[in-house]
């Protein structure tokens, strides 16, 4: 995938973000629901800007980055979809598939301190 594809998934990524923080603070009663949402919300806004972190060093020459960015979609995709789905009504067997999430999270930061390390010494970011 391109850096504009990147930057528009973050873009979009960070737009859910914020339209589920603001669902919990004005459309939703429940305390758990709320909370639900709110966790989500602020893993999901953490890891859209991490993914642009990731495309800003791409042209440096830091392959290793698109792993990273990969690891943070799908991470987002899993840990806070699964909240905001658990938040709206869903099963609980749903919560299974959070911490599967939260292991994508810890991969695509692992993968970009990776990425960072393969950087050229005298690399200026």
């Amino acid at each position: 995938m391109g850096r504009r594809a990147w930057i528009r998934l973050a873009a979009l990524s960070g737009l859910v973000s914020v339209a589920a923080g603001a669902f919990a603070a004005h459309g939703i009663a429940d305390p758990l629901s709320k909370e639900l949402l709110r966790t989500g919300a602020q893993y999901q806004a953490v890891h859209a800007l991490a993914t642009l972190a990731c495309i800003a060093i791409l042209p440096l020459g830091s392959r290793q980055a698109n792993w990273a960015m990969g690891l943070f979609m799908v991470g987002s995709l899993l840990f806070c979809g699964s909240l905001y789905a658990l938040a709206l009504g869903a099963p609980r067997l749903l919560g299974a598939v959070t911490p599967l999430g939260g292991l994508s999270f810890l991969a695509g930061w692992a993968s970009l301190a990776w990425a960072a390390a393969r950087l050229p010494p005298d690399t200026m970011v």
